[in-house]
């Protein structure tokens, strides 16, 4: 299977994007497509032997519209922003134009009925026909700027796709044809006409239109501020060593194993490894942590964050399209050109609008007619009804907020991969929370030493790191960091035995020294003065002890422990006080398990778990009812993250994990599980508000231009408010997505 997004042009409405939808799916080898109305990308996966992308990029064309295929993603982006800012500028010119002759002709046709003064040469009692004529030359060069409605209309009519802009289209030149009859009735000394003439809706409704047009864009494009600000924090040159030589050349050029060099206050153009120097970086663009993190030789730096203080040479190891902030940015383009489910209500609605509009538009003011009303007032109904509705606003509704709020999500450190997974974790009623790397560092570091005799703690630390100086295990690299952090000598030491399951032996200084687990001890015969006491009290605290004893004789313990991260305690009580219940997941024995849980504040434990098993675990607690999300970030916590209804992803984990899960905290902090749940909340509850109003708006508005207030004696809408109150509704939509763009944790 493949997956491609191609960037579309032409779109005018939801219904454009429904009917490239539909034209694309039904094409042989696709498995599903996806347009996404306000990003203008269509989201396609097809199978590469059965279909091509020409046969797409034509299927779209043959509707009328553009598919274009970016091969380097976002190379352009400068030139594409411009592009877009011209199309604003364009829309306000356009409006600035036919508000200055909709203005006047406003003021020429409805002036008399308020009492206005007009002037005699274009009365309508005393100069019909000028009056009628002006009216004319006044609406023409609004049309004109209002033609781009006309040729998208009439064409997507002709090929049985109609859209917002065939509603448009038809409304207005119905309005504009009918004046024009009237004008030759005038000439031709039917005076009663002068009443009929209907150039000001045609005028008003286009020039209403144009400047909702205007607004709607100028929100649309603030929905993607999230995805230009990752695109415009990535360098556009890179400094590379060639045979010993600096060379500049541009980013998209850099190869895998090439040095690259960068000084204080730039930033790093691609991912790589520090091969030289130290320094300082600002990785916010990645985490949302704005606490710089000290990087040295050996240390991995990420594309697109901040050198602080240090000159660094580093090895490029990912470029291009596989550095960590282009990853980021297709997550979130991905998210933002998904669906929710919630959307496809609208989807279905929005592919039958138009065309139900039409019809009632026809039997309205045909069955005004046909009731006794004149062709005047019947015109009124049907230009009405076919201004007033509008598909945009329910097109817009979910996409906009999905926009927002995972462009929102991604400021704060929060990559949620698809509007299904938005969706899905604001019902999540149940987390389950990995211990090792999840809850806690996963990494162990030394956490007591308790001494005997003669010994004082730094020699007993010196002793064990010296013994265990070159071995890889956890347990080993913790003792040997904790010296060296004291800046401890190690010791060189002679006759080093592993022991497997015990631990190891060693001559240090003609000293014979044992550091291990009790068993070591008791099969060397070293009495133990009572320290089963304290071997017990550490392991209740979920802490490994590790004996030492120095010629047969105990010294001390050491006490080794993966400790819980800073915020976990608080991230479960925030989880908690949402009601959501927390349960902690390990393959721990239960005392371990039990302590760890008892430090944070979680009830529920389920311990001695194998890798294989947790995904089963989690299908225990969805089979009981529950909504559950899964954090983990390991390999063997892969399985039940896919499982799982939300798999949530440790950013510091692997990418195994990040891959099968739905949403990736790049902080590794817990608090960003109840941040990405309150998120969701917060969008669903945007998405249920703009389908509210949009649904509503039709649902009143249609009727109310169909005419049912005067059947019980109230008013006729005039199409000119129709034309302002359709506008209004896709703007106000798209501003209540935008409120998301307000959302703090809390």
């Amino acid at each position: 299977m493949k997956r491609e997004m191609l960037k579309l042009e032409g779109m005018h409405c939801a219904a454009c994007a429904k009917s490239i939808e539909k034209a694309t799916g039904k094409l042989d080898g696709v498995y599903s497509s996806n347009v996404n109305f306000a990003t203008e990308y269509l989201n396609i996966d097809y199978d590469e032997n059965t279909l091509d992308r020409e046969k797409i990029i034509s299927t779209v064309a043959k509707l009328g519209f553009k598919a274009v295929y970016e091969e380097v993603r976002h190379a352009n982006e400068e030139q594409f922003l411009k592009k877009k800012d011209e199309e604003i500028k364009k829309l306000w010119r356009k409006f600035v134009i036919s508000a200055v002759f909709s203005i006047p002709l406003l003021y020429i046709s409805m002036g008399t009925m308020f009492g206005l003064a007009v002037p005699k040469i274009i009365s309508p009692d005393v100069n019909p026909l000028n009056f009628a004529v002006i009216q004319l030359i006044l609406t023409l060069p609004v049309m004109i700027c209002g033609r781009d409605f006309y040729a998208v209309g009439f064409r997507s009519l002709i090929k049985r796709s109609p859209n917002m802009d065939s509603l448009i289209a038809i409304g207005t030149s119905a309005a504009f044809l009918y004046g024009i009859y009237a004008v030759a009735m005038i000439s031709s000394g039917d005076h009663h006409y002068v009443h009929s003439l209907y150039f000001e809706s045609a005028a008003v409704i286009l020039t209403l239109i144009t400047l909702g047009k205007y607004f709607e864009n100028v929100s649309k494009g603030k929905t993607s501020e999230a995805i230009k600000k990752l695109v415009g924090l990535t360098p556009k040159t890179a400094r590379i060593l060639v045979d010993g030589k600096e060379v500049e050349i541009e980013v998209k050029d850099v190869r895998e194993s090439d040095v690259v060099m960068v000084r204080p206050g730039e930033r790093f153009p691609v991912d790589g490894e520090v091969t030289e120097g130290k320094t300082s970086v600002d990785e916010s663009m990645l985490t949302g942590e704005s606490i710089p993190v000290e990087k040295n030789v050996g240390d991995k730096v990420y594309g697109a964050s901040i050198n602080k203080n240090g000159f660094v040479r580093y090895k490029a190891t990912r470029v291009g399209q596989d550095t960590a902030i282009a990853q980021i940015i297709r997550l979130v383009e991905e998210a933002q050109g998904s669906k929710a489910p919630i959307a496809r209500l609208a989807d279905i609605i929005s592919g039958y609008f138009v065309p139900v509009v039409i019809v009632l538009a026809l039997l309205s003011g045909l069955g005004w007619y046909m009731a006794g009303e004149g062709v005047r007032f019947s015109l009124t109904i049907f230009i009405s009804v076919l201004v007033i509705a509008c598909p945009c606003a329910l097109g817009l509704a979910t996409p906009t907020a999905i926009m927002v709020g995972t462009g929102k999500g991604a400021e704060n450190g929060v990559l949620i991969k698809s509007g299904d997974a938005l969706e899905t974790a604001h019902k999540v009623d149940t987390v389950v929370l990995d211990k090792t790397g999840t809850i806690t560092q996963g990494k162990p570091v030394v956490t007591d030493i308790t001494v005997f005799g003669d010994f004082d703690e730094n020699t007993i630390l010196q002793l064990a790191a010296s013994a265990e100086h070159g071995s890889e295990h956890p347990l080993a690299e913790a003792i040997i960091k904790k010296a060296e952090e004291l800046g401890l000598e190690l010791k060189s030491s002679q006759d080093f035995d592993a022991i497997s399951g015990f631990g190891i032996k060693a001559v240090i200084e003609e000293k014979s020294v044992l550091l291990g687990n009790i068993k070591l001890m008791r099969n060397n015969d070293v009495k133990l003065e009572g320290f089963e006491s304290v071997s017990e009290k550490l392991a209740i605290e979920g802490k490994t002890p590790m004996y030492l004893a120095v010629n047969q004789k105990i010294a001390g313990v050491i006490a080794v422990a993966d400790t819980v991260k800073p915020n976990s305690r608080r991230a479960i009580e925030k989880l908690t006080s949402m009601g959501i219940s927390v349960v902690m997941i390990t393959g721990d024995n239960e005392g371990t398990a039990r302590a760890i849980a008892k430090e944070v504040g979680i009830e529920r434990v389920l311990s001695d778990v194998l890798p294989a098993d947790k995904a089963n675990e989690v299908k225990k607690l969805q089979k009981s009812g529950s909504i559950v999300a899964m954090a983990g970030d390991g390999i063997n916590d892969a399985p039940a993250l896919a499982q799982a209804d939300v798999g949530i992803a440790i950013g510091s984990g692997t990418d195994v994990a990040m891959e099968s899960a739905d949403i990736v905290l790049m902080r590794s902090d817990l608090m960003d599980v109840a941040t990405a749940i309150q998120l969701s909340q917060s969008t669903i509850r945007n998405i249920k508000q703009n389908l509210f109003w949009a649904f509503g708006y039709n649902v009143i508005g249609i009727p109310v231009a169909m005419g049912i207030l005067h059947l019980f004696g109230g008013p006729l809408m005039n199409p000119m408010f129709a034309g302002a109150a359709m506008s209004l509704s896709s703007v106000s939509v798209v501003s209540n997505a935008l409120r998301l763009k307000r959302f703090k944790p809390y």
